[in-house]
């Protein structure tokens, strides 16, 4: 189970870092901004926005929340 704080944690990273909420039942919800995911008062619930609208999600099902890797730097056509 992952807790507010954590949440919180991975929200306000300085600089911000895309991450996953994986749940138990296996789906993952991608979080690209700090503003997309909101934890409620209680720290028992949270909420993602993402382009299939909004998902409320209880906090006992969250398995993990990981750092999305970073890209690698493309090269720009230029031998860069």
């Amino acid at each position: 189970m992952a807790t507010r704080d954590q949440l919180r944690t991975m929200q306000t990273a300085q600089p911000f870092r895309p991450f996953l909420i994986k749940l138990a039942d296996g789906r993952a919800f991608r979080v690209n901004h700090p503003e997309v995911v909101s934890s409620s008062l209680n720290g028992r619930e949270l909420v993602v926005h993402d382009e299939d609208g909004m998902h409320l999600l209880e906090m006992l099902l969250v398995a993990e929340m990981t750092r999305v890797p970073a890209e690698p730097a493309k090269a720009d056509g230029n031998g860069t």
